[in-house]
């Protein structure tokens, strides 16, 4: 029997969450995420030396500040993730954007640019944007003009809901980190069947395909198998290696659970704008900590990339 990995990618597109290359090149995901916080982790390793090295060397010749340089790591690793998976490397807009729709539309257009200056086109990228109101809003301006966003740090219906009305082209509902919110909130044990994070997926999920919304969906941030084992069937996944190896070991039967033929119950349709999107946001109390949580840490990973980069920036002077 094919292992469990290889059933899932036989009914899910299985994208890795991680910068670690290695990784990737063995698990072979059809594509590839990146956020400040996996790139802080792989750029201290010794083994991608070479590309802080040329982030600093590319920075120190043009005089550049280390906000410029860390842009410029983050490119970097998303132009080396694109000569190995065959689809789409999501590079994220800087966390402390995220209630800035015209910084947020800048910085986009900016790692496009980028991008497109380094051989790699805008259709083998998503731009990474937090899930909030001004994200959805900066995401509906961007897809206009054919940048295809990925809406992340999501934990609710009203954000998934947002982001639909915006047109992304994905979104990134967070698992394992609601399931974590819950927990701590002294809920469970929990099962795959049972966890609140798989429970939020599926009934995004139930909207999207009741209601033909074209945003793909992509599960994120997962603590055990027995997540992915209960969204088997989402459109897209993104494991990280550790999950990704335990999956690939197992040789047991994986069972699809979503089918956009057989979507699940969905509530009558939402008719969201700001001040509705605000109130359903402010009623659930796991997303509105979750979000601020994410932003909030997201920011503190990306200041400490920059920290990291501006000593070795003023090393070199």
């Amino acid at each position: 029997m094919p292992s469990k990995l290889d059933q899932l990618r036989a009914m899910t597109t299985v994208v890795a969450d991680t910068g670690d290359m290695d990784s990737i090149r063995a698990f072979k995901p059809t594509d590839s995420t990146t956020n400040p916080s996996l790139i802080l982790k792989a750029a201290q390793l010794p083994a991608y030396a070479r590309l802080v090295d040329e982030a600093v060397t590319w920075a120190r010749q043009r005089g550049a500040p280390a906000e410029a340089a860390t842009d410029r790591l983050a490119i970097d690793f998303g132009v080396e993730l694109t000569r190995i998976v065959p689809g789409r490397v999501s590079t994220e807009v800087d966390a402390d954007l995220s209630f800035d729709v015209a910084g947020t539309i800048a910085k986009a257009k900016k790692l496009i640019a980028d991008y497109q200056a380094r051989g790699v086109g805008r259709e083998r990228v998503l731009i990474k944007i937090a899930a909030t109101w001004e994200g959805a809003q900066a995401a509906a301006a961007l897809q206009r003009e054919g940048i295809d966003c990925n809406l992340t740090l999501m934990f609710s219906l009203a954000q998934a809901i947002a982001c639909a009305d915006a047109g992304a082209f994905l979104i990134s509902p967070f698992v394992g980190r609601i399931f974590d919110w819950h927990v701590k909130a002294g809920g469970g044990p929990y099962s795959g069947e049972t966890d609140p994070g798989v429970q939020s997926v599926r009934a995004i999920y139930a909207y999207y395909k009741t209601y033909g919304v074209a945003t793909v969906i992509m599960g994120a941030s997962f603590r055990n198998a027995g997540e992915i084992e209960a969204l088997a069937g989402c459109d897209r996944l993104t494991i990280s290696p550790a999950l990704l190896d335990e999956l690939a070991k197992d040789q047991g039967p994986l069972a699809r659970k979503l089918s956009p033929d057989a979507p699940g119950l969905a509530p009558a349709r939402i008719a969201l704008d700001e001040k509705r999107f605000r109130w359903m946001l402010n009623e659930d109390a796991m997303a509105t900590e979750k979000l601020a949580e994410g932003i909030r840490a997201f920011a503190h990973d990306l200041a400490g990339l920059r920290e990291m980069i501006g000593r070795r920036l003023a090393s070199a002077a």
